[in-house]
This record gives structure tokens, sequence and C-alpha cells, in this order.
């Protein structure tokens, strides 16, 4: 079996080991736009010897976003600062990828940093109107989504497909759809935040209609040497939710639809759900949704140690590692990493830095 530092290749595009970046909101964007900042945050964990860079959820539409500064794809002049940032990425031997998102109910919050997580903002603290399958609020109490009509629905399908082609645009040459942690996606998934009754709720053909079609619409906008994958809540860890035999049949219709890989976390469509958070608690969503679809996998959360990561990999449990937190301490852990498996010969530092690294 391969290990960490060994290339993937899905497509056309082929990495130079197995270590991703995964997506985090920084909440950090101006109307959408990148800035300097990305630029480093981003092109920092390129230098570092990472093979993939996913760049944070970007919204599709403005009221799409979980709060106003997050980044977005909804219009060309967000095109141009993200190429800068891929071209740098590029330079550095990663590959550049993005996932495109919706917030559902989730959107229209205060930004996490500014301690009041989850807070509701009203038009003057620059809110906006929130979306969702059904008219049913995040928790009790909360705002009230408008409920979409199929009309709306399609609307939204082709944003996708037209921050898709922004994408082409600005250099990416991998793409993810968020269909985790509560945001549009996931909330037609689970039968706790999908209560329709037409075409897109009830039995699982209906809630996961709206994915399916999507897919469909961004594969077509998508070139096809590039590879197109999808992050799933695997399960929601609650019951009557959406569940891993769920996500492993999702995910076998996906792959006939084009999708390649199925980047694996869980949880967050509804609140106060106790999770079993341990180091690699979510590694065995990755390897039933890897056996079960015969597809490949990324696994996520709470892997940090350089053995435990490889592991994963050559035990056959999941194709690809993607850090979140890890990374925002360590922007050089692909590099550190492979010094203590013993492999420092396969990631290499750029020259400026040699003096450091002999």
């Amino acid at each position: 079996m391969p290990g960490l530092f060994d290339e993937f290749t899905l497509r056309s595009v082929t990495l130079r080991n197995r270590v991703g970046i995964s997506p985090m909101c920084m909440y950090w964007s101006d109307d959408g736009r990148a800035s300097d900042w990305h630029l480093v945050h981003l092109g920092s964990r390129a230098v570092g010897g990472a093979g993939l860079i996913i760049a944070e959820a970007t919204a599709v539409v403005p009221e799409g976003r979980i709060s106003p500064r997050d980044a977005g794809l909804w219009a060309d002049a967000h095109v141009e600062p993200l190429a800068r940032i891929n071209a740098f990425i590029t330079e550095y031997g990663s590959v550049p990828g993005i996932q495109l998102a919706h917030a559902g109910r989730k959107g229209s919050t205060a930004a996490p940093y500014l301690g009041q997580m989850d807070r509701s903002l009203d038009d003057d603290e620059g809110g906006f109107g929130i979306v969702a399958p059904s008219a049913v609020p995040f928790r009790d109490g909360g705002r009230v989504p408008h409920e979409l009509t199929v009309v709306e629905i399609h609307a939204l399908q082709d944003a996708f497909a037209a921050a898709t082609r922004r994408a082409v645009d600005a250099g990416y040459k991998w793409l993810e759809l968020h269909g985790a942690h509560g945001y549009l996606m996931n909330e037609f998934h689970s039968p706790l935040s999908n209560s329709r009754t037409d075409e897109y709720g009830g039995d699982f053909a209906n809630r996961t209609r709206f994915t399916v079609e999507t897919v469909r619409k961004v594969r077509a906008a998508w070139p096809d040497h590039l590879p197109m994958t999808i992050r799933l809540s695997v399960t929601d860890w609650a019951e009557g939710g959406w569940s891993t035999e769920e996500s492993v049949e999702l995910a076998k219709i996906l792959k006939s639809e084009g999708v390649d890989l199925i980047d694996c976390s869980s949880g967050f469509v509804v609140p106060s759900v106790k999770y079993p958070m341990a180091p690699g608690w979510q590694v065995p969503l990755a390897e039933a949704v890897r056996r079960g679809a015969d597809m490949p996998t990324a696994a996520v959360g709470m892997i940090t140690e350089p053995a435990q990561a490889d592991a994963i990999i050559r035990e056959g449990r999941a194709d690809l590692i993607l850090l979140g937190r890890e990374s925002l301490r360590d922007p050089y852990w692909p590099f550190h990493a492979a010094k203590a498996l013993g492999q420092a010969e396969r990631v290499k530092l750029p020259t400026p830095y040699d003096y450091a690294v002999h």
C-alpha cells in the first residue's frame, strides 16, 4: 500500500503527496473578495510541502455566506485575487483547490472570532436573509429560514455552476462541493432539517435530489480532466438523522455522476449533539465510504501525528489526509512529518530556507 508521502492521482491531477489542507473559513474577506492575507495564509502551506491546498468554503451567492466576512465567488471581481493566489500555490508545487458552498439556514451569523459564534445578524449589522429546504430554524428560538421554492432551488444550482466556471478562470485544479456540517446540501439530506413533501423531501431519492442535480450541473461546467469531489457529513450522529449507510449509497450515485472522491466529515446539522471526539474519530467514516462505495476518500478530524496519518493511508482506510487546525499550528507540518517518518528527502523546502534545514 502507498504511504503518506507517495503521489496520489485523480484524473489528470497528481498530488506530490497525500497531505492536503482542509478548507477552513478565515472570516477575513471583504464582500467575498480575497486579500493578501489569503495569499500568505494559503501560500505558506504550499511552501510547507502540502500536496493539496483547498481554499475555504466559498459562497456561490452573497446570501450563501456563513458570515458577512466569508469568501465568495458569485462575481467576476472575485476571480483576479484568487488567480494570483493560485499561481503562487502552483509555483511552489501544490495543487490549488476550492470548496464551493451555501450556508443555508446557518448563514448570516457573526464571525466566530467575535466570540459570538452562531449569533444571527440583523440587517443593520450586515446580516442577510437565510434560506433552507424547510422553514425550520437551526435551534429553538433561532431565525426561521425562508423555505426554498423549486424555482429558487434551480436558481441556486445554476449559481453553483456559474461559480464553478469562475473557479476555472481563477486557475483551480481541484473542486469540492460542501455537503456537510449542517449547511444547505446537508440540510436537504437530513430528515432532521428537511420536512418537505415535494420532490426534494421525503425519501432518500428526494432528499438527495438537490445534491445529485447540483453535481450534474457542476460537473458539466468543470473540465472533464480535473477532479471533482464533495465533502459529506457521513452521519448526523443523531437519532432519526442521516446515516453512514445513506452516505455510502449517495457516494455510489455521485461516483456515477463524475465525483472522484468523498471528503468524509460528519455532524453539525442540529445543535447539542455529543460527538465521540478522539484522535482520528472520523477515520472509520472514510473507511466505510471507501469500502462501501469503492471510491477514494479523504479522512479528517484530529489527525495530528505523522505516524497516525501514515498508518491511515498504509492500512487503506483513506487515500488522502486533510489537516485543519494542525496546519494552522504548523504550516510546515508536511516537512516535519516527513522528517519524523525518516523520509526527509520527500519534502523539499524552498532554497532560501536551506540555512534552517541543513
